[in-house]
């Protein structure tokens, strides 16, 4: 029997393997992991579904796979090869991986609607597809087995620029020219280069940030909160809370100023509907935590931070955040969240401008706090002025709303009242 890749949750069904644990030959029992793989920004780990003989393993570390794609084959004993019809009866899900030629042209012998399974094409000109916008689904391939060759998206292409040509000519407003293919450049033409790939999770970051950068119209916008008294109290009950089994950081009391100005300002823990034209208010405050780890930026979500003390959202971000670097989290640890926070503090650096995590519509970065004269009642003291960004999504957010809410929040730090930390 085959083993495959099951459901992997709600919105997700890919993943790049990262460790196989079995070989051609291995006995494994059921529920053993058999393969870990990274999806979106988690690393989860795939168990068996049955129990036998490994003989055949399907997969390796780096490989993109598929819900319903083969992992390994299990026999009662090793060595017999799976036959041809069990090869081809695996619909292609991974447009990247060149299936064998048996399995491309029965998949094209399937009796399903026109387009509907995914058009046969070598991997590079699925690459020239995409950056050129193209639907290789909407091409009749003249290729064996109707696999989709240069030449029939050169004619695709003609045809576009045809019908492109008669709606000018009818006073038709033409569709915006598809996306030209990026240039390569060859670097180590004026001195030595090193290469890095890019890991899987850069590749997810680097897409939802372009996403969320060209999906919102962004403003943000800046202050300073006197965080003196803050630091004051966090050093006042620091060792109480080490009794408790944990540390005592600026971040849980950052996290209910914020919980306690958002409730002030719903509008700011909404998300927007582009679909309905509605804006979603929530009425539950989850709060991303931007957790910096070697591997990269890894967002979990602090679940109803309004309803749970200081010492509990402590004790749940310590514990968050070391499962992101781990990549232990879940996937179910990075999603729901209301509301963005990406304290930079303990690196440094000053303001910076957050990207808003689409689909919330503000997000709050901090810098490093510093030590500076501040004018109060007339006299010169030394305070520790923390620098504030907020960015917000200006379709859903108005600047007198993003000024309101930060003075609220200005207000909320500064104020921070000693019964909240107390234990």
């Amino acid at each position: 029997m085959d083993l495959k890749l099951p459901k992997l949750g709600e919105g997700s069904d890919s993943g790049v393997v990262v460790n196989v644990f079995v070989k051609e030959g291995d006995t494994i029992v059921k529920d053993q992991t058999i393969i870990e793989l990274e999806n979106e920004k988690a690393v989860a780990t795939i168990p068996a579904t049955a129990a036998g003989v490994v003989t055949k393993v399907f997969v390796k570390a780096g490989d993109k796979i598929t819900i319903g794609q083969r992992i390994l084959s299990l026999g009662e004993s090793g060595g017999a090869s799976l036959p041809v019809a069990s090869k081809i009866s695996v619909k292609r899900a991974n447009p990247e991986v060149e299936e064998p030629a048996e399995v491309a042209e029965a998949a094209n012998d399937e009796e399903t609607p026109p387009r509907v399974a995914a058009p046969v094409a070598s991997p590079s000109l699925r690459r020239v597809a995409r950056e050129l916008g193209i639907d290789l689904g909407r091409i009749r391939g003249s290729g064996s087995g109707g696999r989709v060759e240069m030449s029939d998206v050169r004619a695709y292409i003609q045809r576009l620029e045809k019908s492109a040509a008669k709606g000018k000519s009818a006073g038709v407003v033409a569709a915006a020219p598809a996306k030209p293919a990026t240039e390569q450049i060859d670097f180590s033409k004026w001195g030595p280069v090193t290469k890095k790939s890019i890991t899987p999770l850069r590749q997810v970051i680097a897409r939802r940030m372009w996403e969320n950068w060209n999906a919102i119209p962004h403003v943000t916008q800046f202050d300073e909160a006197d965080f003196t008294r803050l630091n004051e109290l966090r050093k006042k009950f620091a060792a109480e809370y080490e009794t408790k089994g944990t540390k005592l950081t600026l971040t849980p009391l950052v996290l209910k100023a914020v919980a306690a100005t958002l409730k002030k300002h719903p509008s700011f823990n909404s998300s927007l509907d582009e679909v309905a034209n509605e804006i979603i208010l929530k009425d539950y405050i989850h709060l991303g935590i931007a957790v910096d780890t070697d591997a990269g930026l890894i967002v979990p979500v602090i679940r109803d931070v309004d309803k749970k003390s200081v010492l509990e959202l402590a004790k749940e971000l310590e514990q968050l955040a070391q499962k992101a670097r781990d990549r232990k989290v879940t996937g179910d640890e990075l999603k729901g969240g209301t509301f963005t926070i990406s304290n930079q503090g303990a690196i440094g650096g000053a303001h910076f401008t957050p990207i808003v995590n689409k689909p919330e519509v503000a997000i709050l970065g901090l810098g490093r706090g510093a030590m500076k004269p501040v004018v109060r009642d007339g006299k010169v003291e030394v305070r520790m002025l923390t620098p504030l960004g907020l960015s917000y999504d200006h379709r859903v957010i108005d600047g007198g709303a993003a000024a309101r809410f930060i003075v609220d929040l200005v207000a909320a730090l500064q104020d921070f009242k000693e019964e909240s930390v107390k234990l």
